[in-house]
């Protein structure tokens, strides 16, 4: 790839030239690029901190000579640290910030400190550009008081902005300058700080994500949402003779994903049917911009952030039941014990028999009436079942980790504010279509490793043996005879741990506390498989519809399909690849931080005007500050070490318990607590142990 080339020469000490050009032009000649092509891809590694101007045309490779790059991760009390990938964080003194923030991406010069390795922040690669906060008056000038309490300061409104009142929730654009001070500009109000939905907003804006799409983006969603003509099947499989079929939740608004199957003499064909997105969305678009920057759809208990504009996402890309649609279709020979032994990927078209849902599916499973449209595909769906139990025994079999932890469903009235919570369903229905799309994603992802195409893979890497220790010494602790930490964890040894738990008071809690040990499963232009379902190939198929590098993988495959992948292309999806996956991986973090800030605020707002009530509870955790607890509504609160009865408490870490001459705390133990306390702006809740 053209940016490792350059990075290799620029590894190199010898190479310093007074001007820029000049090493743009020894580049372009001695790697035989042009020169655009050379000053391009220079650009981009400076503007990634991959590469960073030393001095005056010394440049170097980050990380090297002393030089890392990674995000800022501020403090109230106006120090901060560096991610420093595996390594522990670099300390950066107050006095040594550049006027960084939370959130920023920098480049920082390493030196040693008192207690270890110190650094200093020397250029601010990627800034925070936006954030939310509370306005307030000082001295007759008004300010913004961050919602991240990592940002040490308050931040001068410009009268440049919209107008906002005292004790308003408002968005502000940053403008900094050369000196690091920083000023805001409010560019949209929230409304008042004390109110619910102002806060829920508060969180999606500070997550950087919006409801709107660019006008440009919209109009292009409705102007490609036309019905399917036949010009665009001319060349494609058709799949509208056989069954296919839908199925999804209940409040599902967007169907990326439909079924078919056919028994064979001994086996089955399976067809996996996704949205062709990719026919719709192409390389370098106002859509593709729109799309590669959220990454993914974002999930709200009420509503739906969607990747893409709903004239494609609910229009023309959703396999909508009784319209021709197209697809990219995965269609597989499964044995009758679960192997592919064929599959091959086409472009399709579809068109739908029915949109069901698990409910209607499981009745039909378990042999329950159900309605017409159901049972005219009761045929099918029975054959499904039959499959996907084989399926899910190999699962079983090779190891793979099912962690069984309940995710809650809020309950809402018709003014949208939470009512309730309970635990969402999840039956064999849901297991059916889990099943088929992870063997579709296995076949997608083999097929392309095997034919060494540029990629996108979701991988989930091995723990490390450290975490892994960890976590067999807590259970340990906790009376669990294990089996002995093999030189390599593999995922059946995590699944017998697993197992050793189930029935036990501490499951859900150990369950949670397993699944922090593993690796944070991510996206790369590499294959190095996927631990958790213990699957040696693996990437994400099936929802080109709301995650960026589904798409992604769709478009190479046409490409491959229509035979445009030359040697060329393939250097530039190598570089595509990887910059998409890195970024696939940072908004997902993104949105997944955002649902559960929204879900932790409604817990709250649930609990509010329940102060002094008392709840029988499960400690979740412990730490040496206090204990964690868990009610059955899954809301979650913090008993302070200080509120526990007098005594002298000592916290053990392996086995995870407070004990003290007469008390003794530990993970799992059921325990009677009192709402104290209630903040809504921190969703943070306090209990007081009960006798």
């Amino acid at each position: 790839m053209l940016r490792d080339k350059i990075k290799q020469y620029l590894e190199k000490d010898s190479l310093v030239y007074s001007k820029p050009d000049n090493l743009f032009l020894f580049l372009s000649t001695t790697l035989k690029v042009s020169l655009d092509k050379i000053k391009a891809e220079f650009k981009t590694l400076l503007a990634k901190g991959e590469v960073f101007e030393l001095r005056k045309g010394k440049f170097i490779v980050v990380p090297s000579h002393g030089y890392i790059k990674g995000e800022y991760m501020g403090s109230a009390k106006g120090f901060g640290f560096c991610t420093n990938g595996d390594k522990d964080d670099v300390f950066i003194p107050g006095n040594r910030t550049l006027g960084a923030i939370d959130g920023d991406e920098v480049i920082v010069k390493l030196f040693s400190g008192d207690n270890g390795q110190d650094g200093e922040v020397v250029k601010i690669i990627k800034p925070v550009k936006r954030i939310v906060g509370r306005v307030i008056k000082l001295s007759n000038n008004y300010f913004i008081e961050p919602d991240n309490q990592k940002i040490p300061f308050k931040i001068p409104l410009l009268k440049t902005g919209i107008k906002a009142n005292v004790n308003e929730k408002v968005v502000v654009n940053l403008v900094r300058r050369e000196n690091g001070k920083i000023s805001g500009q409010v560019i949209e109000v929230l409304g008042m700080s004390d109110d619910i939905k102002a806060l829920e907003k508060s969180i999606i804006r500070e997550h950087n994500l919006y409801e709107e799409f660019p006008d440009a983006a919209e109009a292009e969603a409705n102007r490609l949402n036309k019905p399917v003509t036949a010009k665009q099947k001319v060349g494609r499989e058709d799949f509208t003779k056989i069954v296919t079929f839908t199925i999804d939740g209940e409040d599902a608004r967007d169907f990326d994903d439909a079924v078919s199957i056919k028994k064979l003499k001994n086996g089955y064909e399976l067809g996996v049917h996704i949205a062709d997105v990719g026919e719709f969305v192409k390389y370098g678009s106002v859509l593709d911009e729109v799309a590669y920057e959220r990454g993914t759809s974002t999930y709200f208990p009420t509503s739906v952030l969607p990747m893409l504009p709903i004239g494609l996402s609910n229009g023309i890309c959703s396999l909508n039941e009784g319209v021709e649609r197209l697809t990219l279709s995965c269609v597989m020979t499964i044995s009758e014990e679960g192997i592919v032994t064929d599959s091959r990927i086409v472009e399709g078209v579809i068109k739908s028999r029915a949109r069901l849902t698990y409910t209607q599916v499981y009745a039909v499973m378990q042999g329950k009436e159900t309605d017409k449209k159901a049972e005219k595909c009761k045929k099918e769906i029975l054959l499904m079942a039959h499959l996907a139990k084989i399926l899910e025994n190999n699962r079983v079999k090779r190891g793979a980790l099912d962690l069984d932890i309940p995710e809650p469903q809020f309950l809402y009235d018709e003014n949208g504010i939470v009512t309730g919570v309970a635990e969402r369903e999840r039956n064999d229905a849901h297991k059916l279509i889990e099943e088929f799309m992870v063997i579709a994603n296995e076949t997608v992802a083999k097929k392309f490793a095997d034919a060494k195409i540029p990629f996108v893979y979701r991988v989930h890497e091995k723990p490390t043996l450290e975490k892994s220790k960890a976590v067999v010494e807590m259970l340990s602790g906790l009376g669990i005879a294990c089996p002995p930490l093999p030189k390599e964890v593999t995922p059946a040894y995590i699944q017998n741990l697993l197992t050793l738990i189930q029935g036990k008071t501490y499951e859900q809690a150990a369950n949670k506390i397993i699944l922090r040990s593993l690796q944070k499963a991510l996206y790369r232009n590499q294959n190095l498989g996927h631990f958790g379902l213990a699957l040696e190939y693996y990437c994400h198929f099936t929802s080109p519809i709301r995650r960026y590098p589904d798409l992604t993988i769709h478009r190479i495959i046409k490409e491959c399909l229509h035979k445009k992948l030359s040697s060329n292309r393939k250097e530039e999806l190598l570089a595509f690849t990887e910059d998409s996956s890195t970024q696939s991986s940072v908004t997902e973090r993104n949105s997944e931080k955002a649902e559960r800030d929204v879900d932790d605020l409604w817990r709250a707002y649930l609990m509010k005007d329940r102060i002094g009530e008392v709840f029988d509870g499960v400690i979740t955790n412990v730490t040496n500050y206090g204990i964690y607890v868990g009610l059955e509504n899954s809301v979650e609160g913090l008993v302070k070490i200080e509120d526990l009865p007098t005594d002298g408490y000592l916290f053990f870490e392996k086995s995870l318990s407070l004990k003290g001459q007469k008390h003794i705390f530990r993970i799992g133990d059921k325990i009677k607590v009192k709402l104290a306390n209630v903040n809504l702006f921190t969703r943070k809740i306090d209990f007081l142990p009960q006798n």
